[in-house]
């Protein structure tokens, strides 16, 4: 008996791109002491006022099936938050709740998306993105963004590639890159959606993390409120990422059909977990700048070390809580150099390729330890490099 087409082919038949980190993991199970610089996890945890807030709600009964668009007062606290910054009308109808942001992701797409539509994502992303598409039955299209013009998409090169997609797909700030798209990128990326009539899908969730330029949500350019589907999420901008609260942001039509979709698949959120979120949201921005603070440092640091070389080059870094570096100057692949660091340096970082073909010979390191270890990984990172030179 075969298991579906869809469930075995969500990888499109080859790796999911983390073989270095379940290398790393598999080296630090055997006892093997490793840096792991893999993947987006705060080296803070949650903070401790939330965690009370959530055993209160726990505690307090709030136990049971919630809601399944989610609690009314975490709705309107996420509609008052996304109509602060952009000025966009929000209210709660607009809102679906979702257990974190890669459901909403799943959901947005199947939102967008009908059985065989393409759905364009760019490239670099984030490596769930093609099989997030093929789950939802659709046909992921990569549309490379380029190293020479900063890792910012050009409208041009997705409308070429627009023809008969139903859908795009962008991240800024950008993972891996770091990249925040500028107005003029996001301009160009506004006009291809509404000539080609696709459905915006914009994954914000480092929308606290921006360091150089400002954080635009395409939903507040003109004429795309109608067609943009915003997902976000606790985990990165309050240091929640296991307790899967997130969200999707939309028209009103998309999201009333949406909460069928939830009442089919996820059946909602912890109620006690929305209850902390509605905590943490409370506390304003100065919480999330706290959880993002750490982050501009190591950032900042690691322009210093990067200036006092000249083999690893770094794409410019505006936001989130990775760096990408260029390490072509090396003759290695991304690939190559990540598992020779891993098997030589005992330091993980994930090859450019595991983000797509546009970040082939580069690498990402996740800014998630300590800043003083995060410095001396980094130091040894570029030593390394150094001395790979072909």
């Amino acid at each position: 008996m075969e298991l579906s087409k869809r469930i075995r082919g969500l990888t499109g038949g080859g790796s999911d791109g983390w073989d270095v980190f379940y290398r790393a993991r598999d080296m630090v199970t055997a006892g093997t002491p490793v840096v792991e610089l893999t993947i987006g996890e705060h080296d803070i945890r949650t903070a401790p006022a939330i965690l009370e807030a959530m055993q209160a709600a726990a505690q307090g009964g709030h136990t049971g099936y919630a809601i399944v668009p989610g609690v009314s007062e975490l709705r309107r606290a996420v509609a008052a938050r996304l109509q602060a910054r952009t000025g966009v009308p929000t209210t709660m109808d607009n809102v679906l709740i979702t257990p974190g942001g890669q459901a909403g992701l799943f959901a947005a797409h199947h939102a967008a998306c009908d059985e065989g539509d393409r759905a364009l994502f760019i490239d670099p992303y984030y490596a769930t993105y093609p099989g997030t598409i093929r789950g939802v039955g659709a046909v992921p299209v990569p549309v490379g963004a380029r190293p020479r013009d900063g890792f910012q998409p050009q409208a041009d090169t997705i409308d070429a590639a627009a023809e008969g997609a139903a859908s795009l797909m962008i991240n800024t700030p950008n993972n891996p890159t770091g990249v925040v798209y500028t107005r003029e990128t996001l301009d160009g990326i506004a006009e291809v959606c509404k000539r080609r009539d696709l459905w915006l899908i914009s994954d914000e969730v480092y929308d606290t993390q921006v360091w150089e330029g400002d954080h635009i949500s395409p939903r507040a350019l003109p004429g795309m409120a109608e067609r943009t589907l915003v997902v976000g999420s606790m985990s990165k901008s309050h240091a929640m990422t296991g307790s899967r609260v997130g969200w999707v942001v939309g028209p009103e039509r998309a999201i009333a059909h949406l909460i069928t979709l939830a009442t089919h698949t996820t059946y909602g959120v912890p109620g006690y977990i929305q209850d902390a979120a509605v905590f943490a949201l409370g506390q304003g921005e100065a919480l999330e700048e706290q959880v993002a603070a750490p982050f501009r440092r190591r950032r900042d640091a690691a322009r210093a070390l990067l200036a006092g070389q000249n083999v690893a080059k770094l794409v410019p870094s505006g936001g989130a809580m990775y760096l990408m570096l260029d390490m072509r100057a090396t003759g290695l692949t991304g690939e190559e150099f990540a598992n020779r660091l891993l098997d030589e340096e005992h330091i993980a970082v994930m090859p450019g390729e595991s983000f797509g073909r546009a970040a082939a010979g580069h690498v990402r390191v996740a800014m998630t330890v300590a800043d003083e270890a995060f410095e001396a990984a980094l130091k040894r990172v570029l030593d390394f490099a150094a001395k790979s030179v072909r």
